[in-house]
């Protein structure tokens, strides 16, 4: 089932999710393949469960956009253990849709989180994949890609949503 994805101004895009702590239940395994279904019906890379409205601690990501299913990856109450490095490159948020801007991140990323079957991994990435695990364990801890964006740019958007809010133009 494709999922509608939430957009920015909804409490749950802003609140720390929850930690899973059943593992591998028909109900779990239903919403990560929900997940990357919706994910990919949105053509996206990354896809934290409050960006459906799901106040809970999982994330899919699939860099290929589904080019290569062997690179679809599933993180359960994630944490980032280690970064390094830094890269800065243009990023956007299935929740800010058309709103682009550049964020600097760590270049090389560690995370340590569960699969859908409650088995513990570490994973480190680089380059987008790092980003990507940054950007969506972000969506899990309540926190948007733009408070890594000067207050400026931020406020910018911001009234630039209310704005399309007024105007019924922002689901």
């Amino acid at each position: 089932m494709v999922y509608p994805i939430v957009k920015y101004g909804q409490p749950v895009l802003e609140t720390k999710a929850a930690d899973i702590t059943e593992f591998d239940t028909p109900d779990l395994n239903k919403l990560v393949e929900d997940m990357f279904e919706s994910m990919y019906a949105a053509k996206g890379v990354g896809l934290a469960a409050p960006q459906i409205g799901v106040g809970k601690r999982i994330a899919v990501i699939d860099t290929t956009v589904g080019e290569d299913a062997g690179q679809k990856l599933v993180l359960i109450n994630p944490e980032i253990i280690s970064k390094e490095g830094s890269q800065s490159g243009e990023e956007g948020c299935l929740s800010l849709p058309t709103f682009r801007e550049t964020v600097t991140r760590a270049k090389k990323v560690t995370v340590r989180a569960f699969d859908a079957k409650g088995k513990p991994f570490e994973m480190t990435g680089e380059d987008l994949l790092a980003r990507a695990f940054l950007h969506e364990t972000d969506h899990l801890n309540g926190t948007l890609y733009i408070s890594h964006i000067s207050p400026l740019k931020r406020d910018l958007i911001r009234r630039r949503v209310r704005k399309l809010q007024k105007a019924n133009e922002w689901g």
